[in-house]
This record gives structure tokens, C-alpha cells and sequence, in this order.
């Protein structure tokens, strides 16, 4: 049985579906990129695995246990954390301030303020300041380091690099080994196929809510991962 199993999710805002029947596993340990364009239903299902979206499954399992109906603070609490698209810091909290909240749940773990520090420098100089009045790049080594504060098992990442320099996308994507090397699996959300196809073990590539394509990235031609992220 597969650390993160998903068989046959679907997804609703309200009487609106978002994802038709989708099928998906994560490893312990292993890095998957989930790619598509704006509206795919890329950040719906980080959202249904995260008990923010109302979804039904044949199977929704995380380590054997059903996620199913379970409200978003007691995922946290089994060990997924999610770094949300957008970073939504709290704007009257400091770095620090913002860092802490994450650690709420309590879990036991490596990742602590130090650990953090270690990781970003530069948010440890700006640890007073508003997380709000810190550069796009800054603000989401903050939304990450927030996550990490909940020693997740399994990190879900929404859109790391949009609206970000190249070499502040580099900084971030830096950090990712330093993850991995915890046994943390990751789930990551890209717009950018490169940098998806770069990091990844795993690829699967979603078109109007749906699954298009998926496989290891050296066994997925440009064609094939043209014709399933734009539907051609």
C-alpha cells in the first residue's frame, strides 16, 4: 500500500465539480509534481487532501488511515502540511510570529525555529518584521518554513515559483534536498514544466479536473506532455 493512496476523487465547490475520478499514489520519501494549466484542478486536489474542499473518494488513504471527512486541522495533525499558492501569511504577525503557528499541532519532529533559520537565512535577520513586509521570495521561504514548524510526513506545495525571479525560484528550489533528506514526501503544484520535470519522480499532468497524463519524467516525451497540458 502506497503512503498517500487516492483512488477515484472527486471534488465540488457546491454544485459545481471540479475533479472527475482522480487516481493518484505518493511514496514515502518520493517527489511528485502535479502540473497544468490556470483552472487544471491542480490546487483543488492539494485542497481535497487537505480537508478544505468537499470531495468523496473509493479510497482516500494517508499511512492506512481514511482522510475522508476529517476537518483540516486534524490532517495537520496526522503529519500533511500544505504551503498554500498566494504564501497567506498572517499580516499582523512577525516571521517569527508566522513560523510558530505552524508548529500548533505539536507533532514531534526535527524542524524547529533553528532549523528553519538554518535553512533561510535571511528570515531569521528579519525574524521581528512583519511577515507581510518581506519580498515575494522571502514571504514564501516563510509559508514553507511555516509547514515544516508542523513536522509534516508529507509536504504539499501550491505554485513555489509564481511571480518569482528566476534566481529567487533557484533559492527556493535549493532548499528542497535538505526536505527530502528528512524522508518527507512531497506533492508540488508547478506551472513551470521544467522545473517540475527537474525535481520530480513522478509527473502527472491535469487537464479540466481531470488526469491527462502521468509517468516517470524520462519516459514522458515533449509531445505527449504537450498534447495532455494543452489538450492537443
Amino acid at each position: 500500500m502506497s503512503f498517500l493512496e487516492i483512488e477515484n476523487l472527486t471534488a465540488f465547490y457546491g454544485d459545481f465539480q471540479a475533479l472527475f475520478g482522480i487516481n493518484m499514489s505518493i511514496e514515502k520519501g518520493e517527489t511528485v509534481a502535479a502540473i497544468g494549466a490556470n483552472g487544471a484542478g491542480k490546487s483543488t486536489f492539494l485542497r481535497s487532501i487537505t480537508g478544505l474542499v468537499q470531495s468523496s473518494a473509493n479510497k482516500f488513504l494517508y499511512d492506512g488511515e481514511t482522510l475522508t471527512g476529517k476537518a483540516a486541522a486534524d490532517i495537520v495533525g496526522l503529519g500533511i502540511a500544505m504551503v498554500p499558492e498566494g504564501r497567506r501569511l498572517f499580516p499582523s504577525l512577525s516571521v517569527e510570529e508566522n513560523l510558530i503557528v505552524g508548529s500548533y499541532s505539536q507533532r514531534p519532529g526535527n524542524w524547529t525555529l533553528e532549523r528553519v533559520y538554518k535553512m533561510f537565512p535571511k528570515l531569521e535577520q528579519r525574524r521581528d518584521v512583519p511577515g507581510t513586509a518581506l519580498s515575494g521570495g522571502e514571504q514564501q521561504m516563510v509559508a514553507i518554513g511555516r509547514a515544516l514548524m508542523s513536522n509534516p510526513d508529507i509536504l504539499l506545495c501550491d505554485e513555489l515559483s509564481l511571480g518569482l525571479a528566476p534566481i529567487i525560484i533557484k533559492d527556493i528550489y535549493d532548499a528542497i534536498p535538505e526536505i527530502k533528506a528528512e524522508g518527507i514526501s512531497l506533492l508540488i503544484v508547478e506551472q513551470d514544466i521544467n522545473q517540475a520535470l527537474a525535481i520530480a519522480d513522478r509527473v502527472y499532468c491535469f487537464q479540466e479536473g481531470r488526469i491527462s497524463l502521468d509517468g516517470k519524467p524520462g519516459d514522458l516525451t515533449k509531445d505527449q506532455i504537450a498534447a495532455a497540458y494543452f489538450g492537443r
